[in-house]
């Protein structure tokens, strides 16, 4: 499940991407698959593990280029160990939400940005993310957890401080909105409560056959309910 459209960011075969807070690794896979140098970043050792086994799966199985590169790196969002202008791209997937520094971490991912590379964010939009602050303190007052809501102007516009050109935004995952609002109603500690594991369920089944009918709703109803932002930038190139 991409948050990020890499077909507006424009990550071709032989260009070189950084996705910051990987995670699981959704958008490291995606541009390795398109023929991209990887680099997985994130802090979690055992996450990244996994992801490393991931992308060395890939690369046995010919699911990318065998011109390509990946490789999973641990460290911290706040500090890169790269030198500057050292990425064709750079994606930042959800974390900055977590960051308690994200002018910091925002300061960090425009320096390792090559003149004329592309940038895309996403973080959790602000109407879906405050339904969910409203229903439960559990859903955010954790370690780890989220500690502010963007506006996405907000956001831009801390981002186009750095020097950055905002070019694009879009809204992303509309039926994920009632997911995260229904566990935060029954109790985020709940996974097992029948609503929940139903909507869990159509979830799946969307995402590995993904029908028309919610393939269409979701695209209309992504400008209203979408549960995140994505929002893309270019750095220029004088």
């Amino acid at each position: 499940m991409l948050t990020v459209d890499f077909d507006r960011l424009g990550v071709v075969e032989g260009s070189s991407v950084i996705d910051v807070g990987c995670g699981a690794g959704r958008h490291s896979f995606e541009a390795f698959r398109r023929g991209a140098d990887v680099v997985a970043f994130d802090q979690d050792a055992a996450e990244l593990n996994n992801v490393d086994a991931i992308l060395q799966a890939m690369q046995d199985q010919g699911e990318a280029p065998a011109s390509a590169k990946a490789e999973a790196v641990k460290g911290d969002a706040l500090d890169l160990p790269y030198g500057d202008g050292a990425f064709d791209f750079v994606i930042a997937s959800e974390i900055l939400e977590h960051v308690p520094q994200d002018d910091r971490a925002i300061a960090e991912l425009v320096r390792v940005l090559k003149p004329g590379g592309r940038l895309a964010v996403t973080v959790p939009r602000w109407l879906p993310e405050k339904v969910c602050w409203l229903l439960s303190d559990e859903y955010h007052a954790n370690e780890g957890g989220h500690i502010r809501i963007y506006h996405a102007d907000q956001l831009r516009d801390k981002i186009t401080a750095r020097g950055l050109r905002f070019d694009h935004q879009h809204h992303a995952h509309a039926l994920h909105a009632p997911f995260w609002w229904l566990k935060c109603a029954v109790g985020v500690d709940k996974p097992d409560h029948p609503a929940v594991t139903a909507y869990h369920r159509m979830l799946v089944w969307d995402m590995m056959s993904r029908p028309w009918l919610t393939r269409h709703a979701e695209s209309v109803l992504n400008p209203l309910i979408g549960k995140s932002v994505a929002l893309y930038f270019e750095k220029p190139a004088a």
